[in-house]
């Protein structure tokens, strides 16, 4: 049971507890209290008289985590206090630590430095393979750990089965029950960092220390001045370093304000859905108790996706994230499915869909900045040569073309956005029809790129085979009542009303409207379907009916749990979509119920149900096929949180942006009588008032932009003089 732990100790008595209350779980707290924030946790319990805080949080500047505690007596008494702060090391991949650990234990290294009061830990071994295997690769592990108290260290212990003792957990070590720290530096064996210090609380008083974890590389020379060591240390530093967290993240908050009559859609867009789309841009799917990150990595699909929520407030970084990433292109334009940042290595995965989310992302970097000189940038192929930024996004979309179908269509082969659709094109002749609207949607979505770019050979070539792509759809993948999903290697569909399972899939309904690809009455009817057959209470099904028996010509989706992951769960990133498409074919109110339902601070009124974080959006929640309905699982790290905030904050309240400037085109609830919004775009705040007096939900009436009657909702930021900008729009029947 690894943690962050610190255990307080009564020297009188001999009680011990922790304050975070794991792993003493089985004490009678009289208060527990956990407190999540931007940047940091604060734990609060009350046990024996004693209240303990610890704030958890990681520097903004230095590589460092820090356990702030303050103790505070309430009985009146003075107490004479022991502290021990411990956490068991892994250093370097989990994988093999977990099912290789009589062998991973031999590479460690700990001692004490006397100095500094610090243990210091290593390994000598670094696995960077995603398997055990006997292949060696004689690599060091290139860091160093720096563990620490704000107190003078009275015992330490590098060794975690002599702190925890023969027959006993982290919940009762015994150098905590005896007192007596082992002192042990390990050069073998199980590591863990693990500090004694004492501390005295005066009749009703306060005190407060720290517990510091720093990571450095072995190559920096002189570690402690590297970090100041000594500086960072103290007290009044940490207090800092917790502010300089907190002000990090309400300047990255600040970048868009709502106000609307739901305070429900506030407290998501002002702050969690923001957070969690950062938390997803950094994490990507390296870490977290649903992704280990040493299965996954980064995943291409995912990071040029993951740039929606943080390109508003830091476009340089998602600059820089995007040239690194088009580092795992080859230079065919075909893709890695993953990579390790750490390692420079990954996986080719031959997924249909990955290559075209490289414009996807480049677009939506350029619609935000119009930081065309991005294009001109050169960056090398994963495995020959180099070219430019431009270069890599038509390889993308023309290594996409060339792997279809003589009649038209994508094929599917290892899979698309649906991994578990991976048995449907092993032979090179399934198709994806979704994946022929994402291909059709990029297409559309390059055009004014490639005009800009004067490239008319290229805009020549995509616009025919866009055509071919449009006919072959609505010719020979239409169903009746909605789009097919996909066609196998011998020709027979899938997702098809005449399967008495996965008859309708929700991708390639939603995908046929945003794509532009579908005919309106088509397109209608689609959707309509997919409410009729997959929505539920809490979003939108993934596919309808789940399969109930195994299908080898489909692949995994049919080995999964009826109701749960894609096998018919509520996949809130394909509901996501369905908002949008509900949006784009004129059905607000429907796209705003779907939008509603799939808050988590909604979802979640049942919480142990739910059972996940009810402040950020999950990957998916069970289905009505499944017994554990609206079981949430797979919170944080999901493609989610930037679409359910992008869609919010661009198609319901209408900042839409583009190349040339940004456009206001509010689709509200007819209910909302008016909201208030400020988003900044390219530097200048836009501060927006929308009033709704006839109760519309998008017709706009009139607009005043600082105060003077416009006819149009477009802005172009190139013109505007201040640092802010007054849009007043009044919304009315035509």
């Amino acid at each position: 049971r690894p943690g962050r732990y610190v255990m307080v100790k009564e020297t009188a008595t001999g009680r011990y507890w922790s304050l975070s209350w794991a792993p003493t779980i089985d004490l009678a707290y009289d208060r527990y209290e956990c407190r999540h924030g931007q940047g940091y946790t604060k734990i609060t319990t009350e046990i024996y008289g004693i209240r303990g805080e610890i704030t958890y949080f990681v520097a903004q500047d230095v590589n460092a985590e820090f356990w702030s505690v303050r103790l505070t007596d309430l009985t009146g008494q003075d107490r004479a206090l022991e502290i021990y702060s411990f956490t068991e090391l892994m250093m370097g991949n989990a994988l093999n630590d977990i099912i290789n650990q009589p062998n991973d234990k031999h590479f460690t290294d700990i001692h004490f430095d006397q100095q500094h009061q610090t243990l210091v830990s290593t390994r000598r071994y670094w696995v960077l393979n995603k398997k055990v295997s006997v292949v060696q690769p004689n690599i060091d592990w290139k860091f160093k750990l720096y563990f620490t108290h704000t107190l003078p260290v009275t015992g330490f212990d590098g060794s975690l089965d002599k702190f925890i003792g023969r027959w006993r957990s982290e919940a009762n070590p015994v150098a905590v029950e005896t007192g007596v720290m082992g002192n042990t530096e390990i050069t073998a064996g199980d590591p863990v960092a693990a500090l004694q210090s004492k501390v005295r609380l005066t009749p009703n008083g306060s005190t407060e220390f720290a517990t510091i974890l720093a990571i450095v590389p072995k190559c920096q020379e002189d570690p402690f001045s590297f970090l100041q060591w000594e500086q960072l240390k103290r007290m009044e530093t940490i207090h800092a370093k917790l502010n300089g967290v907190k002000e990090h993240w309400n300047s990255y908050l600040g970048h868009v304000k709502v106000e609307t009559p739901d305070e429900k859609v506030n407290a998501m867009l002002n702050v969690w859905n923001q957070y969690q789309a950062a938390v997803t841009f950094d994490m990507a799917r390296n870490s977290g108790y649903y992704h280990g990150g040493l299965l996954f990595g980064t995943g291409m699909r995912d990071q040029f996706q993951d740039i929606l929520g943080m390109v508003i407030a830091q476009p340089k970084r998602v600059r820089a994230r995007l040239l690194n990433a088009l580092r795992f292109q080859f230079r065919n334009g075909s893709t890695l499915h993953n990579f390790f940042k750490m390692t420079d290595s990954g996986e080719k995965t031959n997924h249909s869909d990955t290559p075209l989310w490289i414009p996807f992302g480049l677009v939506e970097y350029l619609n935000e900045t119009a930081d065309l000189s991005i294009l001109d940038e050169v960056v090398t192929y994963h495995d020959e040569g180099s070219g430019t930024v431009y270069e890599h996004l038509v390889k993308a979309i023309d290594f996409a073309i060339s792997a279809t179908t003589e009649r038209g269509l994508p094929k599917i082969m290892n899979g698309d956005w649906n991994d578990t659709l991976d048995h449907i094109g092993p032979l090179g002749k399934g198709e994806t029809v979704w994946g022929g609207f994402f291909l059709g949607y990029m297409i559309r979505k390059t055009t004014e790129l490639l005009d800009h770019r004067n490239d008319a050979a290229t805009k020549q070539r995509w616009e025919a085979f866009y055509g071919k792509l449009e006919k072959v759809i609505n010719t020979e993948c239409w169903d009746g009542e909605w789009y097919l999903r996909a066609f196998r290697d011998n020709g027979e569909s899938v997702g098809s009303h005449k399967y008495k399972q996965g008859k309708i899939f929700i991708n390639a309904q939603t995908w046929s409207v945003i794509s532009g690809i579908a005919p309106k009455e088509r397109g209608t009817m689609a959707l309509a379907s997919t409410m009729k057959h997959l929505g539920t209470p809490y979003g939108i099904q993934i596919v309808w009916p789940s399969y109930t028996e195994v299908e080898d010509t489909i692949g995994l989706i049919s080995r999964c749990v009826p109701g749960k992951k894609e096998n018919g769960a509520v996949f809130n990133h394909a509901s996501s979509w369905f908002i949008l498409a509900s949006i784009m074919n004129g059905d607000v109110e429907t796209a705003f119920d779907i939008y509603t339902k799939m808050l988590p601070l909604n979802s979640s009124a049942n919480i142990d149900v739910y059972e996940t974080e009810p402040y950020v959006f999950a990957e998916y929640l069970t289905s009505p096929d499944h017994p554990t309905e609206n079981q949430a699982s797979h919170s944080w790290l999901t493609g989610t949180a930037v679409w359910m905030y992008r869609i919010a904050l661009d198609h319901i309240l209408g900042f839409r942006t583009g190349l040339k400037g940004i456009t206001f085109a509010p689709n509200i609830p007819a209910r909302w009588g008016s909201f208030r919004a400020e988003r900044i775009f390219r530097g200048i705040r836009f501060i927006v008032t929308v009033s709704n007096p006839d109760g519309v939900n998008s017709s706009i009436a009139r607009i005043l932009v600082d105060g003077k009657e416009v006819n149009t909702p477009f802005i172009d930021p190139a013109a505007v003089t201040g640092t802010s900008v007054r849009v007043d729009i009044t919304l009315g029947k035509k």
